[in-house]
């Protein structure tokens, strides 16, 4: 029952209410339209951050296939709804990137900040080409490691 009324939502004419941008673009995509859409959007980026984001993307959606848990689910893709969202309105081939919120940091699990910290360091080897071409002396995320 619950599917047949969402099939007739689904149904009904766009014209039966006004368009909001913002409503329209946080809605979820299926896993797959979404994992196309990603890996479209990173044909825009440089070859070396295309390789990785590729990579990174295709290894998330695996390790998340199996989820069932929805709140999970329902997590996973909103944020990657959220990143689309990021890469699609960056104009050209230049990837700016932002900070990290502190606040979500703070809500991070253990396995998470794990995979940040991997993220990082692969992505430093991606920056550095760049970084030395822009006479930049370290990545905009660096951990102070290579400093002495």
């Amino acid at each position: 029952m619950a599917f047949r009324i969402s099939a007739i939502r689904m149904a009904e004419s766009v014209g039966t209410s006004p368009l909001n941008i913002r409503r329209a673009s946080a809605t979820l995509l299926p896993p797959i339209p979404l994992l196309r859409r990603l890996l479209r959007e990173h044909r825009k980026l440089p070859i070396d951050m295309r390789s990785l984001g590729d990579d990174y993307v295709k290894a998330e959606f695996r390790r998340h296939r199996d989820t069932t848990n929805p709140v999970h689910i329902m997590g996973f893709l909103s944020q990657w709804k959220v990143y689309l969202d990021e890469l699609a309105s960056q104009p050209g081939s230049t990837f700016r990137g932002r900070k990290l919120d502190p606040v979500a940091f703070e809500k991070m699990s253990s396995e998470q900040i794990g995979q940040l910290y991997e993220l990082m360091h692969a992505s430093k080897d991606v920056w550095k080409p760049v970084a030395q071409e822009n006479d930049v002396p370290d990545p905009p995320f660096s951990d102070g490691a290579n400093k002495k």
